[in-house]
């Protein structure tokens, strides 16, 4: 399969690694793949010059993902100390969706989604963020994410002041979003910061974005391929 969608075209993997929160009849903290599948899975994606991350909130399933050798986690919700470690000493990225949680609560019960949905949110929604901020304090490399598609595109900033509030400085969050995120899919030589050669992607925002995280929901400048596509 993994060979199929490179051939396909694909330049990344991702494997579900465990359950899910917003997927029906799974839970969150099973695994779904072993060790050694998941091994299987990075193998044959290295032979093509690709990447994998893995969907994983239970503890086992995360650091079966970390020692098969995947480039990410994604959500990690419920990682105990030993997979922060790992994580730690292998480089493997964190991408933790912090901020979905509280939307869930709120939009989707609003919305009317299932019930199974929101109980399991609530079921991972502070543990992930407990999570979040000892993988801060203990170094482990994170990238910012948002789990496309719960909520509006576009709302993606609001994310950026909870990574603050669970352990990052604001600077640390930015370049959550910018240079690690272009490191973590190893695009860093294209896009992720101003130098040259690299792609003219940049966002301007009023004001101090430092002091002010809120700011990137409110872009005043957005420039793609050195075309400016919004602005005064």
């Amino acid at each position: 399969r993994v060979r199929e969608l490179l051939n396909g075209g694909a330049d990344f993997i991702k494997i579900m690694a465990t359950g899910a929160v917003l997927t029906r009849g799974t839970r969150p903290g099973v695994s779904e793949f072993s060790e050694e599948e998941m091994r299987a899975a990075v193998e044959e994606a290295a032979k093509y010059g690709a990447r994998v991350t893995a969907h994983a909130h239970g503890a086992e399933g995360i650091k079966n993902a970390v020692r098969a050798g995947v480039q990410s986690i994604e959500h990690g919700s419920l990682m105990d100390d030993e997979a922060i470690r790992l994580m730690k000493e292998r480089g493997v990225y964190l991408v933790a969706d912090i901020y979905n949680g509280d939307y869930i609560a709120s939009e989707g019960r609003r919305q009317g989604w299932p019930e199974e949905f929101l109980r399991k949110n609530d079921e991972t929604t502070e543990a992930q963020r407990q999570g979040f901020r000892k993988a801060v304090a203990a170094g482990v490399r994170l990238a910012y994410g948002t789990d496309s598609g719960v909520y509006p595109h576009g709302d993606n900033a609001k994310q950026l002041p909870y990574m603050v509030r669970y352990g990052m400085t604001p600077l640390q969050a930015i370049q959550s979003a910018t240079i690690e995120a272009a490191r973590n899919v190893g695009w860093e030589e294209r896009v992720g910061s101003l130098a040259p050669g690299k792609y003219a992607d940049l966002v301007a925002v009023e004001g101090d974005a430092l002091a002010d995280l809120s700011s990137f929901g409110r872009m005043a400048f957005v420039m793609k391929g050195g075309v400016v596509v919004k602005g005064p």
